[in-house]
């Protein structure tokens, strides 16, 4: 698929790993503005049944995580499916939005803890890939 292609399935939520630190203060401002959206242009977002593979590579360990589960249909900006980073599968694409992630959007928030070896596991494992 070409990168910035559109979303190559039926919508789903999406989801947001952030720590519980960062979504207090975004229901605060009313929307989350991660350090990648200044760095990059967007804000990381994954679809349920890839979100392990960030919060493996960036979060081993971590106890204080929370996934925001986003409506795609309340979000302000474009959404865009694009290769993720080296070591993620060559055919996987990744939801990034461009622009802040309105906290209105979120319509579920629920921890994300890893296993007792620190790994996460995904939220969704599909039958047939």
């Amino acid at each position: 698929m070409v990168q910035g292609s559109p979303m190559p399935e039926a919508p789903e939520l999406l989801v947001h790993l952030c720590s519980t630190g960062e979504w207090d203060q975004a229901r605060s401002a009313g929307e989350l503005r991660p350090d990648s959206l200044a760095e990059v242009g967007f804000v990381h977002l994954s679809a349920q049944r890839q979100v392990h593979l960030p919060a493996n590579r960036l979060f081993p360990g971590h106890v204080d995580l929370v996934l925001l589960y986003v409506d795609p249909d309340r979000l302000g900006a474009p959404v865009r499916w694009e290769p993720g980073v080296p070591g993620d599968p060559e055919s996987m694409l990744f939801p990034h939005l461009y622009g802040p992630l309105p906290a209105d959007a979120v319509i579920a928030v629920r921890p994300y803890e890893p296993g007792s070896d620190g790994r996460f596991e995904p939220l969704i494992h599909r039958s047939s890939e």
